[in-house]
Order: C-alpha cells, then sequence, then structure tokens
C-alpha cells in the first residue's frame, strides 16, 4: 500500500507541476479573475477523469493513435479558441482582477469552469497518462483490493490538486502587483495558450 501511495503522490506532484496548457489557462484565469474564480477549475479533471479512465483502462484499453491525434487535434483548435477570447479582453482594456459579487461574476464562474471541463475533455494528456502509465498502476491496485485502488488514487489527485491550488495561490499574490506586470504576466500566459495550441493542432511536440 506504502509503495502505490508513493508513486501516486509522485505521479500527482509531476502531473501538477509540469507546464502544459490547463496550467496556463488557470493562471491566466488567476490573473485575469483572481483565485475565487480559478480554484475551483483545478476540479474540473476530476468531473473529466472519470470517463476517461473507465474508457481507456477499463473498455478500450490504450486508444487507437488516430483517435489520440484527432482529440490533440480538437483540442489545440479550443485553446486557440481561449486564446483569442483572452487576447480580445485584453485589446478591450478590460481590467484586472474585478472579478465581482454580482450575478455577473457568477456567469463568469461557470463559464471559466466549463471551458476547464472541455479543455480537459479534449485534451490527449488524460487519455495518454491513463492509458500509459496511471492506468496500469491503477489496474494493479485493483488486483490487490478496492483499498488499495482507492489508497492510490487519493494519493495521486490529493497531490495534483494541491499543486494546483498552489500555483493558483502563487499567481493570486502576483496579480497584485503592479497591474501593468500582471498585464504583461497574461499576455506571456497567452503567448504560451497559443504556443500550446499550434502544437497540438500541427501535431508537433514541443
Amino acid at each position: 500500500m506504502l509503495a502505490l501511495i508513493a508513486r501516486g503522490v509522485s505521479l500527482g506532484f509531476a502531473a501538477g507541476a509540469l507546464p502544459g496548457p490547463f496550467q496556463s489557462y488557470i493562471i491566466s484565469t488567476t490573473l485575469l479573475r483572481g483565485w475565487r474564480v480559478s480554484l475551483p477549475v483545478i476540479a474540473s479533471p476530476l468531473i473529466v477523469d472519470g470517463p476517461v479512465i473507465l474508457v481507456v483502462v477499463f473498455l478500450l484499453g490504450q486508444l487507437p493513435p488516430a483517435v489520440i491525434r484527432l482529440i490533440q487535434a480538437v483540442g489545440g483548435v479550443f485553446l486557440l479558441y481561449i486564446a483569442w477570447g483572452t487576447w480580445r479582453s485584453l485589446r478591450a482594456g478590460a481590467a484586472i482582477g474585478t472579478a465581482d459579487q454580482n450575478a455577473a461574476a457568477q456567469a463568469t464562474r461557470r463559464g471559466v469552469f466549463a471551458r476547464g471541463l472541455v479543455m480537459n475533455a479534449l485534451s490527449p494528456g488524460p487519455y495518454l497518462f491513463w492509458g500509459t502509465v496511471t492506468g496500469p498502476l491503477l489496474v494493479s491496485a485493483l488486483e490487490q483490493s478496492v483499498l488499495h485502488a482507492l489508497g492510490f488514487l487519493a494519493a495521486f489527485y490529493g497531490t495534483f490538486l494541491t499543486v494546483l491550488a498552489l500555483i493558483v495561490l502563487a499567481f493570486e499574490r502576483l496579480r497584485r502587483l503592479d497591474e501593468r506586470i500582471t498585464r504583461a504576466l497574461v499576455w506571456l500566459t497567452l503567448a504560451v495558450l497559443v504556443l500550446f495550441g499550434v502544437t497540438l493542432t500541427l501535431g508537433v511536440d514541443l
């Protein structure tokens, strides 16, 4: 059990800490909208990964490369769409971190969370990760007992979500700097989103 938990912790840390489209998205959302809007987004993998685990690990095994490539291309286009929306906001002079307490802010939170869900569903990362690395470990844990599998999943997601939450809080502190600095950071994350979008759409490795 301890060995499985240790693997879950190490894999969860790697999944959270390695730069990727989702991390770039929550960083830009934190800088633009604040932690109250971006923090719930980190839970979106919990919703998306369930069907992914069932499909990749228990039903189909590792998906054919052509399917992964199609998901990758669609996900890349969606990232470019998100980057385009962020660019429009910046060009329109949107104020940094003006999330308020009214119905419009609630609509913003729902929209941000929904985009996080779609981004995770269209990213090839979860399919590859669960099909090649994490999935076999989960199957091995299940062969021992359901408790072993639950321990592995708790260690993985506990660490993964903690790392993402720390990223949100770190960039929440950064957004309290001079607005010009914060806006420059948003432009930087926008460029990273475009880079990921183009490479995923074209199927080019970074």
